[in-house]
């Protein structure tokens, strides 16, 4: 009998051939596999911290609505909020997520480290914590395992409701730490990933302070200083979280199901340009190191462009495009493939009249 498919760190799902016999001494140490979770080693003052970056900016988040209705709100702080959200968002996006995680393309040096900066940018962890919960998620996804599925608790809608706020942001105060050295040791093998992630701090305290200084520079008073950092550091930091974090909630729960899928990913269109085309999460699912995740016609897919732009540049090579002799069996309608996709080959016909 065939064992079960598995799931690789990239998302790509194959079938193990029938185990062979083994002896003893080899079976004894093919149970000595990794762990996917680590113990505990961020304790209590790694849970405070996680709660005061998850729980400052949405307190700010909350007071932004009526505080832009009296002061403090200028267009020096909504240029500099959206810059600041388009690079950290991209940098998860184009960054965390498609080349980190899934190996969508190639990226040469510069650009590498330029992703690694900007998706650190969104405050939402290291890149080596981040991929390997990823990883994790794709291996086990909606099962038993996946560190922030919305059906873990049943179906009904209680446990449903619980679910939601657990896959939106309770799985993050869960003590276990994903195993780096089983999910990610690709890139712990990298120097310079390695030294982005010690950097973390660092790059927190930049993404933080570095609206604000810009803000008081641009205005030239500290008032400016002070509803920059307002606007750009913290209510851009919580907004582009949970727009982040709908991906895990919403996206695995409501929308459309455009291709077969074994878990609950969907498609949600009204979240499309917020999060730069990350919420097209049922095609994702379905073809996990598509560099385009909004593969249908007329989907936007703004990191997928960029993508494109990169690779025009000469920044990223060997983007996985969409195939469409691979997503074809897999479309649950009869809406086109979009640009970018790599078509089929078709031999000509024979030619009228010959």
């Amino acid at each position: 009998m065939a064992t079960p498919a598995d799931t690789s760190p990239l998302g790509l799902t194959t079938l193990a051939p029938p185990a062979p016999e083994q002896p003893p001494a080899a079976a004894a140490a093919q149970r000595q596999v990794r762990p996917d979770i680590e113990p505990d080693q961020t304790g209590l003052t790694g849970q405070i911290l996680v709660g005061v970056f998850v729980g400052l900016p949405m307190l700010a988040l909350l007071a932004a609505a009526p505080l832009a209705w009296g002061w403090g709100l200028g267009w020096h702080d909504i240029v500099i909020a959206v810059v600041f959200y388009a690079i950290s968002g991209l940098g998860i996006s184009m960054g965390y997520h498609r080349y980190f995680t899934h190996g969508s393309f190639k990226a040469n040096r510069p650009f590498k480290i330029a992703l690694a900066v900007a998706g650190t940018l969104a405050l939402e962890g290291p890149v080596l914590t981040w991929v390997a919960d990823h990883r994790r998620h794709h291996k086990y996804s909606d099962k038993e395992g996946d560190p922030h599925s919305p059906w873990r608790f049943g179906n009904d809608w209680k446990a449903l409701t619980k679910g939601l706020a657990y896959a939106h942001m309770g799985w993050m105060f869960d003590p276990n730490r994903t195993s780096q050295e089983k999910f990610c040791p690709d890139w712990l093998a990298d120097s310079d990933i390695r030294r982005m992630d010690r950097w973390f701090p660092w790059l927190v305290a930049a993404s933080f302070l570095a609206p604000a200084l810009i803000g008081g520079l641009w205005a030239w008073s500290w008032q400016g200083a002070v509803t920059a950092f307002f606007w750009a550091s913290l209510v851009r930091i919580s907004f582009l979280h949970h727009v982040t974090w709908s991906i895990n909630s919403i996206c695995h729960t409501f929308g459309k199901e455009e291709f077969s899928v074994r878990d609950k990913s969907r498609n949600v269109n009204w979240l499309a340009i917020l999060s730069f085309g990350e919420s097209w999460h049922n095609l994702h699912h379905a073809d996990p190191t598509c560099a385009r995740h909004g593969a249908l016609k007329g989907q936007i897919d703004i990191a997928a462009r960029l993508i494109w732009v990169a690779e025009k540049l000469g920044w990223a090579s060997d983007v996985r495009w969409p195939d469409e002799a691979r997503l074809t069996g897999k479309r649950t309608g009869s809406r086109k493939l979009g640009s970018m996709t790599r078509r089929v080959e078709r031999a000509p016909g024979p030619v009228a009249g010959r």
